[in-house]
């Protein structure tokens, strides 16, 4: 499968960079600048991103290069067009003022990066250093009035760089400038379709998983929702889907999520365990500790369940591609936003393997995959809801209400003094 391959840098809005790219439906994938992947011929082209970080500093991020210049179309943007430079034999230096929002770019030069573009347009700057001197070979393409190497390309060799970010919203044709380098310069096909990703993920299900049972923990939001009908197209019966009900959802919506399951031909469990969870939140008002009990409740609760399917071998989960990188960080520059929030924990005795059919989508992939598979809109299109529900947003403790009733949410509000 054809794809880009993005370096990530630190930046806050690398993960735009694909999201643009998915939406022409071209396959990418994002890695840490130090854990650059095997470069195989499945890879198109490589781009550069951002990062709060300066190419002058001692400790500046790099990467190599030679396994990149020359190779393989490569993409500079931002701190990666400085990287590019200051590599190469230019010069970066910092500006007088940092350069932070709208300015207007002017093509000053044929290339490939802007064909189509418009001769004056809008782009979206945020950075510190400039490029003051290009490298060696490289012609700038455009400029603004600030900043007179706002882009360039090396002669002879597939390389670009901008020192401005086209993946966000306020770069008027920034996608256009994605779409010049993707399909155009690295050739690919735009044929990442929800259709093409059912159809080689039913097949590789198929041959990972075999005739092994799985287990699925659904939470009936929609990753849960999309994994679960992926492997039952995939393996069938051999699937069992567990939905715990931790007394904690929102208003009915145990009994109504079970209801709309029940012509999707999925094989589900319902789990009601309200007892037990509102039990052990008594008196607790502390939104850590409420988080804490509700997941080793939750673990125990599906533990209990999931050993009463004989042979199960696998742990399905609906983890998404903005899990995957938030989950990783990258040391000394980007923290891990978050610990991987899955079904994690579980009894080591269960000894299951993890099969994640959603690992490289992002939501709203998820959701055209859906409806591609023929879900139900208010199942695809269903609000995200928190895992520890609404019991970490309760202030005080959480305690049941004759209001509601049927295993839904329940809120005691503090008097006022």
């Amino acid at each position: 499968m054809q794809k880009i391959i993005i370096l990530d840098f630190g930046s806050q809005v690398t993960q735009l960079i694909g999201r643009r790219l998915r939406e022409l439906n071209v396959y990418c994938e994002i890695y840490p600048y130090n854990k650059v992947p095997a470069l195989d011929g499945s890879v198109r082209g490589v781009i550069l991103s951002g990062s709060p970080c300066s190419v002058r500093d001692e400790n500046a991020p790099q990467v190599d290069l030679g396994l990149l210049r020359g190779k393989l179309p490569l993409l500079g943007i931002c701190y990666g067009a400085q990287y590019l430079a200051h590599t190469g034999g230019g010069k970066v230096e910092a500006s007088d003022t940092r350069e932070y929002g709208r300015a207007m770019l002017k093509v000053v030069a044929d290339s490939a990066l802007l064909k189509g573009i418009s001769p004056e347009t809008q782009v979206w700057m945020s950075h510190g250093d400039s490029i003051s001197a290009l490298p060696e070979g490289a012609k700038v393409i455009a400029s603004t009035s600030d900043v007179e190497n706002a882009a360039f390309e090396v002669e002879g060799e597939p390389t670009y760089a901008v020192q401005f970010h086209p993946e966000v919203y306020h770069t008027a044709e920034g996608s256009r400038m994605l779409s010049n380098f993707a399909l155009d310069i690295c050739g690919c096909t735009g044929d990442w379709t929800p259709d093409s990703f059912i159809e080689t993920t039913v097949e590789s299900l198929r041959g990972e998983i075999g005739d092994d049972k799985v287990i699925l923990g659904l939470s009936g939001g929609v990753d849960s929702t999309v994994a679960a009908v992926l492997l039952n197209k995939a393996i069938g019966k051999n699937l069992t889907c567990i939905f715990v009900n931790n007394g904690l959802l929102r208003k009915n919506e145990f009994e109504d999520v079970l209801a709309s399951y029940k012509d999707m031909g999925l094989n589900v469990i319902g789990a009601d365990a309200s007892a037990a969870f509102l039990e052990a939140l008594k008196g607790v008002s502390e939104p850590e500790a409420k988080r804490k009990i509700i997941g080793r409740l939750f673990v125990e609760t599906f533990d209990k369940y999931a050993r009463q399917i004989e042979n199960a071998r696998w742990l399905a989960q609906g983890t998404i591609y903005p899990d995957v990188i938030e989950s990783a960080g990258i040391p000394g520059i980007a923290s891990k936003i978050k610990s991987h929030h899955n079904v994690g924990g579980l009894p080591k005795e269960m000894n299951l393997k993890i099969v994640e059919p959603l690992r490289m989508l992002f939501k709203d992939e998820v959701r055209r995959v859906g409806r591609a598979l023929g879900i139900k809109e208010e199942l695809v299109g269903r609000h995200p809801f928190p895992g520890p529900s609404l019991a970490i947003r309760v202030i005080g403790d959480v305690t049941e209400d004759d209001r509601y009733r049927n295993g839904s949410m329940a809120v005691a509000i503090p008097e006022e003094d």
